[in-house]
């Protein structure tokens, strides 16, 4: 069954499946992301990478990015209630416009362009090492703290 033709399972009514109740969520990731994008353009300009040279100011915004992302979600999922707009606006917008994978991908192939593949293929597996690691170490650590701060 498409959304659409879903129904109420509680009047057998047809739902109304107008975006009007999504844009509040719309309007806060929009938000957010333009905070977000705006602090890693900003890192970019405080620690320009010279062309050809490995992407340090992206590799470390998505480290640091995805580490946030790992204590954010540990704290809005099992430690507090937060409001429903927050995980949307700091986890999809903030963070989603600082991390920047997509910028990542640019570097990796500038690198390549400037005929660097060795520190490519580095940039590559180092940034997605780093970043999944960030995330799971953020996240654990959380946890810990979480834990203890209970006994």
């Amino acid at each position: 069954m498409t959304a659409p033709e879903a129904g109420s399972l509680r009047t057998g009514t047809p739902r109304r499946t107008t975006g009007s109740g999504q844009l509040p969520v719309l309007a806060v990731v929009a938000v957010g992301g333009g905070i977000g994008a705006a602090a890693r353009y900003a890192a970019a300009l405080w620690w320009p990478t010279r062309t050809g040279g490995f992407p340090w100011v992206t590799f470390w915004v998505n480290v640091v990015g995805c580490a946030v992302i790992g204590v954010f979600l540990v704290l809005v999922t099992e430690a507090v209630t937060a409001h429903r707009l927050v995980r949307p606006f700091f986890g999809t917008g903030v963070l989603g416009g600082f991390t920047t994978f997509s910028t990542y991908a640019v570097d990796i192939r500038g690198l390549l362009g400037a005929g660097r593949p060795g520190p490519a293929l580095a940039y590559l597996a180092a940034t997605l090492s780093a970043a999944l690691f960030a995330v799971w170490l953020a996240a654990t650590a959380t946890r810990r703290v979480l834990l203890w701060r209970q006994r």
